[in-house]
């Protein structure tokens, strides 16, 4: 259960981490292709709020990232709580006010995760 719990919060790491390059240095590139339902226009303007974002995506892989160098389990384990927390509420507002695919890509793993570290 430990190796799937792993698995899962280095998944969700690792998807930030996309979100963090897709957002900071290919918004304009890939983000029309990606999101077919916004205007082309729109992405060279929205580009600094993109590139914004994509930090704070970059801020929560940073936090998963960290439970794997933290010794006290107890201490692992909240702090991936927290940031699968966090996670989790982008998901439930992105699906909420962007798109229902988000809740998938984004929420779904999260809590799953959460699942995992709290039933291990």
């Amino acid at each position: 259960m430990e190796i799937l719990t792993k698995i899962i919060i280095g998944l969700v790491a690792f998807l930030h981490l996309y979100f963090l390059y897709f957002e900071m240095f290919a918004w304009t590139t890939k983000g029309p292709k990606i999101f077919k339902n916004f205007k082309k226009e729109m992405f060279e303007p929205t580009k600094s709020m993109a590139a914004n974002q994509g930090l704070y995506n970059g801020f929560l892989a940073a936090g998963l990232i960290w439970t794997f160098f933290i010794e006290n389990q107890e201490w692992s384990d909240n702090i991936a709580l927290f940031f699968l927390g966090c996670v989790l509420v982008a998901g439930l507002y992105g699906a909420y006010s962007v798109s229902k695919r988000i809740l998938y890509v984004q929420g779904i793993p999260a809590l799953i995760g959460i699942v995992l570290v709290l039933i291990k």
